[in-house]
């Protein structure tokens, strides 16, 4: 009930007997115009959830929801999530290859960086479209 809009619910102690989220919490966060939700755990209801269209990422899904068998204990502090610190105020990025933590202090460098390889990589891109051979393209450009 606290989200923000464009905020990115992030949970974490979880345990493997029940899942995190699911569609009523996804309808919930929906309502309030948060951003997603980052999981260090199970989700349920997964038809649900990705026909509301709110990006939800976790570990993967499982039937068995919260009920009695956990309880939210602390919100808005800092957590770690797989060996990454995740503190409120960062920015938190997901899309199908996963989640990326941008602790909000790195954030113009991290966002720089990210911009510069996605236009060599386009680079890159158009030029093994012309026949450059990928040994070449990683000698001219330093990435592939």
């Amino acid at each position: 009930d606290d989200l923000a809009p464009n905020e990115v619910y992030v949970a974490t102690g979880s345990a493997p007997e029940f899942a995190l989220w699911g569609g009523l919490m996804t309808t919930r966060a929906l309502h309030l115009k948060a951003a997603g939700a980052v999981l260090d755990g199970y989700s349920r209801d997964t038809t649900e959830v990705l026909e509301l269209g709110l990006p939800v990422f976790s570990l993967a899904g499982y039937a068995q929801d919260q009920g009695p068998r956990g309880k939210v204990v602390d919100y808005r502090v800092p957590v770690e999530l797989r060996g990454i610190r995740v503190r409120p105020g960062d920015i938190v990025f997901g899309d199908q290859d996963g989640v990326l933590i941008i602790p909000r202090e790195a954030e113009k460098e991290a966002i720089s960086l990210a911009l510069e390889k996605a236009d060599t990589e386009s680079r890159v891109r158009k030029a093994i479209k012309n026949g450059m051979s990928t040994v070449e393209a990683f000698k001219t450009f330093g990435v592939m």
